[in-house]
């Protein structure tokens, strides 16, 4: 279901299940849950998150999961729970994250790839929350994450008519962070990880919280967040590698501590 491929610092996880455009069964969530705790707790600095074939994800493999339609409350909600599990340690990984999108990212395969922290498509890609054209509510934390993105309206707007976002528009929306050309994708997100694993862990994992929980905080309280982290970012060697590197006009190396 899934290939690993590190080169350096940086981890590539790619949905292997070309003949349903990358959907995920059941047993799937569960590996990809797993995928992503092992690599939070690597030496790995960042994950790229990518589909094989030309497209990113379909979303459940309902096909594949007669259980989940015709089983009992219990399985359902069994199986739902390894959705879960995967949408929080992919939204909770303390390490940047990267999806490389072509193709299709639809139901949870689009949520899949708007809880990576930079999502970079191709000029083909195409978004859908397409879940009510199954007769299905949103999951993979979409809810959560859409209104985030683009608003409360037109959040509405795309989970209630689950229709089809070309690149364009999910770029001029927010969707995604930066469109390329399908052939160029694999030197962008490798340029763009590259930079990302360049940086400072202590201090990307800090950002990286409080910009999640940013609109559960108040004013105060995000000040009071960022006050304690940069109090414990001032005290790591990676602070005084990074200033040292300022005034000797060199590139810094951070280590996380």
């Amino acid at each position: 279901m899934f290939t690993i491929a590190d080169d350096g610092p940086i981890r590539t996880l790619t949905i292997e299940n070309q003949a349903r455009r990358n959907a995920i069964p059941h047993a799937g969530w569960l590996a990809l849950a797993e995928h992503v705790e092992e690599f939070a707790a690597s030496d790995q600095r960042v994950l790229v998150l990518t589909g094989a074939g030309g497209d990113f994800c379909s979303g459940a493999d309902l096909g594949a999961d007669v259980d989940a339609v015709t089983g009992t409350p219990a399985m359902r909600f069994r199986w739902m729970a390894d959705v879960e599990r995967a949408a929080r340690a992919l939204h909770t990984v303390p390490k940047p994250t990267v999806a490389a999108v072509d193709g299709v990212a639809v139901g949870a395969g689009m949520n899949l790839a708007l809880s990576c922290d930079v999502v970079v498509a191709t000029d083909r890609a195409r978004f859908a929350e397409l879940f009510v054209k199954r007769g299905l509510t949103v999951d993979f934390g979409g809810t959560w994450i859409l209104p985030r993105l683009v608003g409360i309206a037109r959040a509405k707007e795309l989970v209630l008519t689950g229709r089809m976002v070309d690149a364009a528009e999910a770029l001029d929306v927010g969707l995604v962070s930066r469109v390329v050309p399908a052939d160029d994708l694999g030197d962008a997100v490798s340029g763009l990880a590259a930079e990302l694993a360049a940086g400072a862990p202590l201090a990307q994992r800090f950002a990286k919280e409080a910009v999640n929980a940013a609109f559960e905080m108040s004013f105060g309280e995000a000040l009071a967040f960022e006050s304690r982290a940069q109090a414990i970012c001032l005290s790591s060697e990676d602070a005084m590698e990074g200033i040292g590197a300022f005034l000797a006009k060199r590139d810094p190396e951070f280590t996380g501590r």
